[in-house]
This record gives structure tokens, sequence and C-alpha cells, in this order.
């Protein structure tokens, strides 16, 4: 069945993560996606390790459901080319630093002239105005300018960011949303319009609890390992042979985690009478606790907790997330096929639609597999093809 965006077309011209992920986020909703590239290697990302068959693994999964033409914009040949493409787009989504595609003649002003209804998604590490508009921004310096470097770890440990690209990814999927919601405004008025999305903006506003504690306060949010800013117990526990994490931050909660611990005095002790009384005593409530889990192993305590209804789970590393049982039995991993590298794991969406489902197409393509498709379709001929091939406007695999 069609996906939700079926009918959309995107053109992207990204590299990276925020602009590819972005845009993967749409075809996998049904939108057909154009990702324009070099000619000369492509997004970088295709050159990642490791690499399967010369096609970079994480390449073939971030840039899956698309279309690639591999188009050089800084020839006439090919900005006229790129201009034919976007008067048949809907959206356009780019991560270049703010400028580039201005200096190209391809900025939002200029293409808008040429399609009225355009929506023009542009991600960047600052945003599009501002002191810092023109410094390079990359993720990790949207964590440390956003403030999650500083809460991230433990009191009184070297800065840590976020395992993932997270700043990369929510501008990513901030992004998408505001396509799709620009679209949907589209079609009441008939109108495109302009988006700036900036990871470091993406990254201040995941911090809700901190801003909540902050212009509430004025205390400055400090690291706290795994815990809970404002609730306890919440944090992970080692066991006999690994960790779990357990949440036990409701009254029926708290009264079953002392119970099934056999620490039934903590349920009269003063000092753990209330949430907020708990979440100030954390670190001697959670050295208690943990005197306890650390005597038997996490699947004794997952199953203990379990039956008494506390919230647990155990800290999985990623060998066992990508074969987990529950995630399995759901379907979420897929293959896609690659023209060269044959079936490709895939993570799945969380997107779980009843009626449009997500997309489940290919893996990401070759530099340049469709470009001479994508010529014809914009009705340049035969030969005008193999003429911008030969002057290396257009490359095609």
């Amino acid at each position: 069945m069609a996906g939700p965006l079926t009918g959309v077309r995107v053109v992207e011209v990204g590299n990276y993560m925020a602009a590819p992920f972005c845009a993967m986020q749409l075809a996998d909703l049904g939108a057909e996606v154009i990702k324009v590239e070099h000619p000369d290697g492509g997004d970088q990302v295709r050159q990642s390790a490791p690499l399967i068959d010369g096609e970079g693994s994480a390449f073939m999964r971030l840039n899956r459901n698309k279309r690639s033409m591999a188009l050089d914009l800084k020839t006439d040949q090919g900005k006229e080319i790129f201009r034919k493409l976007v008067g048949t787009a809907d959206v356009v989504v780019e991560n270049l630093r703010p400028g580039t595609m201005k200096d190209l003649g391809l900025d939002y002003e200029s293409l808008e002239r040429i399609n009225r209804r355009l929506i023009y998604v542009a991600a960047s590490g600052w945003g599009q105005d501002g002191p810092l508009r023109d410094q390079p921004g990359m993720d990790i310096m949207a964590q440390a300018r956003s403030g999650l470097m500083s809460i991230t770890g433990t009191p009184g440990g070297e800065p840590v960011k976020v395992g993932v690209p997270v700043c990369d990814l929510v501008c990513a999927l901030y992004g998408a949303l505001a396509a799709v919601a620009a679209l949907y405004s589209r079609g009441v008025d008939g109108q495109g319009q302009f988006i700036d999305v900036s990871l470091l903006e993406a990254g201040v506003s995941l911090a809700i609890w901190e801003a909540g504690s902050f212009f509430a306060t004025g205390e400055i949010p400090q690291p706290s390992g795994s815990a809970h800013q404002s609730a306890a117990p919440y944090q992970a526990f080692r066991a006999a042979d690994g960790w779990l994490t357990i949440g036990a931050t409701t009254p029926p909660n708290w009264k079953a985690l002392c119970e099934a611990l056999g620490l039934q005095d903590l349920l009269e002790d003063e000092r753990y009478a209330s949430a907020s009384l708990r979440h100030r005593n954390r670190e001697a409530l959670a050295s208690m606790i943990e005197s306890i889990t650390s005597t038997q192993p996490t699947v004794h305590w997952l199953r203990v907790l379990g039956e008494v209804g506390v919230p647990c789970a155990p800290i999985e590393d990623f060998g066992q997330v990508f074969t987990d049982p529950h995630l399995l039995a759901r379907n979420y991993y897929w293959d896609a096929p690659h023209r060269t590298a044959g079936p490709v794991r895939q993570l799945g969406s969380p997107m779980r639609f009843s009626r449009t489902a997500v997309r489940r197409d290919t893996a990401g393509p070759l530099l340049g597999e469709d470009s001479a498709q994508l010529l014809a379709e914009l009705g340049y001929g035969p030969a005008q093809v193999r003429e911008l091939i030969d002057r290396r406007v257009v490359k095609a695999s």
C-alpha cells in the first residue's frame, strides 16, 4: 500500500547526517527522494568505513529508498539541470553551510521564482542568521554549545557527548516534521516556504527538565550519570553479572520495589517518605538498592521485579539490540536490496501506520545510479545525456 507521502518529490543536497536523515524520513513515508551529489565521490559517508564491496555500510542505510543524481552544481549546465529538477519538486532539503547555495545561485529566493509552491528546508549548525552563522557546525560542537555535554556523564568526570549524534538526528527529525507541516499548510493556501532548522536549537530544545529547574530556581543543572533529573529511584544499578535500569517513581512501584528487594524498612524511613525526598537523598538510596541488586544476576532481577510490576530493563549492547527477540518479533529489521552489495540489513522506522505503511524499498543507491533516467524524465535525449557525462557535468553508474 502506498505511503502517506506518495506523490511528493524531494530533492536532497545533503552530506553526512542532518539532510540525509531528514530526507530518509520523508522517503520512508513514501516520498520520492532524489539525492543530488557531486560526481567526484558524492556524499562523504559513501567512503566511511566499514565498506561492503566498496560501498559505505552506513551510507546504504542512511540513504535507503532514494535515487541518486550525480551532478556538478558549479557548472552552468549542472545548475540548469538542478533548476529543472526543482521545478518538478515539492521539497528541497540541504545541509550545506549557510550561504553556499546562494553563492551557487540556487538559494530559496532564486528557486522560489521557478517553483512558487516549493518548500525549502535548510539544516545547519547554528542557523541561517546570528553571530555564529558562518562558523562550521558539527554535532559535537552543537552538543557542547547546547548544554547537553554539561549534563552527560558522571559528576566530576570529563566531558562526555551523547553516544549517537543526537543534535544532527533531532535537527533532521525537526526538518522532516516541518516539511510535512509545510506541505499541509501549502494544501490550504497553495504557498511554499523556507524552513530554518539548526543543530544548536535542536539540542537546546531537549532540555525540558533542565529549563524547568533553571528558570524556577536559578540552579545550573549538573551531570548525574544515569540518574533522573527529578525522580528517584530511576537509574542504572549494578547486578552480579552486569547492569539493569530500574524506575520506581510512583507510590505503588516504590512500595513494590522495597518489598521485592527486602528493603521494607525504607517505607518507614522519613528520608524517603515522598518522591521529592527520595530524589534529594538519591545517592544514599541508590547505594542501598545496589547492595541488594549486586548479589544476583540481571535475569533474576528482571524476573523478580517484572512479577511485581516494577519497570526495569537490562542495559544491552548493540550486539544484543540487533538480535533482540522483541524487535525481531515486531519485524523491525528488514533487508533492502542493493545493486552490488546484495541484501543490506536496515533499521526499521519507528512509525507504524495501520493503513499507509512506511516504505521498505532499496538500500542507498550507487553514485549516479539514477542520473540517466532522471535526465530522460527531465526531457534530455540520449545524445544530450552522453554529452553531459562526457563533460563530467553528470556521472552515471
